[in-house]
């Protein structure tokens, strides 16, 4: 699994199209902080899937969505999860704080506080 944080050129109108649907659905506001597996989604077609990091305030998560071009618009849902994938053993760890929004974070409350903790469980932050 490689994640990335810049979107490929060729993959941002699927993407914006992508985090338009989601934030539609959604009552705060999502922006994109990476992508999974850019090299798969680049390599399908018909049917895009994309994989997003999608961050919001202190809550991130990772969607994945089925998008699909219809002239100039696009047709956007969710990916099912897919069970082979979903095993705690297939996300490697990453010894420092993900990319983003919670860089910030951590920067801003050191400023208005003694020391932080962090917590690290098996590769998440």
């Amino acid at each position: 699994m490689h994640v990335q944080e810049t979107i490929p050129e060729s993959l941002q109108s699927e993407v914006e199209a992508a985090l338009g649907w989601f934030n539609d659905q959604q009552e705060a506001r999502f922006e994109v902080t990476g992508i999974v597996d850019a090299e798969g989604s680049l390599a399908s077609s018909g049917r895009r899937p994309l994989h997003l990091i999608l961050c919001s305030g202190e809550r991130c998560e990772q969607q994945s969505f089925e998008v699909r071009a219809e002239g100039n618009r696009y047709e956007v849902g969710l990916l099912a999860p897919d069970p082979a994938s979903s095993s705690e053993i297939s996300k490697p760890a990453e010894l420092d704080p993900p990319p983003g929004p919670r860089r910030a974070w951590l920067d801003a409350t050191l400023e208005k506080h003694p020391f932080v903790v962090l917590l690290f469980y098996r590769g998440f932050w």
